[in-house]
């Protein structure tokens, strides 16, 4: 298995450390899953340039690449939900966005066809990674410092609830958009797939 490979890998890995650190209620443990994600959502940056740049572009990598940074995010939405900082509806969405177009990539596969990331489901996958790494700072933050979350102004449950719900739907309707591209893009494709 070739580096880029093995770092697509190491984002399935990491997704389960970071899910651990982040329900424990410690800001300590806040912190090590915000650094777990953070290092985890660079590795998206790193198997795709160093794929291209080594020339080591495989099979494997264009279909687990997506599917890596699939199960991240999901892995933190999901855990935004149960601590109560993400609506599930948002959320449920995403992800049945997410694995709808996984399902559909693993028909693909199935058949010998790849369906490739789009420019579009690329940006979506960064301002996902963008989302959660805000939401983890804060609730970093608010566990390990409130006091100067007041001093700044921005301790208050209610705008800090606005703030997230207005930043999850602009994710969601983004994600659910890409999927529609997704269907319109490939409409002949999807149509082979599924016969």
């Amino acid at each position: 298995m070739n580096l880029p490979n093995k770092l697509t890998v190491s984002r399935i890995v990491l997704s389960p450390v970071f899910i651990i650190f982040f329900l424990m209620d410690s800001p300590t443990a806040k912190l090590l899953g915000l650094i777990v994600f953070a290092v985890a959502a660079l590795t998206d940056l790193g198997d795709g340039y160093l794929a291209r740049r080594l020339g080591r572009t495989t099979g494997f990598g264009k279909f687990m690449d997506p599917l890596a940074d699939k199960i991240l995010t999901s892995t933190a939405f999901l855990a935004l939900v149960a601590t109560g900082h993400a609506r599930a509806w948002m959320v449920t969405l995403i992800i049945l966005r997410e694995f709808m177009i996984t399902g559909f990539r693993l028909l693909a596969a199935y058949r010998g066809m790849v369906i490739l990331s789009t420019l579009f489901a690329k940006a979506k996958t960064f301002l996902q990674m963008l989302t959660i790494s805000i939401m983890l700072l804060y609730i970093y933050i608010e566990a390990a410092w409130p006091a100067t979350l007041h001093d700044w102004g921005i301790y208050n449950g209610t705008t800090m609830t606005t703030a997230f719900d207005g930043l999850m739907l602009l994710t969601t309707i983004i994600t659910v958009g890409t999927g529609v591209d997704y269907v319109v893009k490939y409409a002949g494709l999807l149509k082979n797939v599924l016969k």
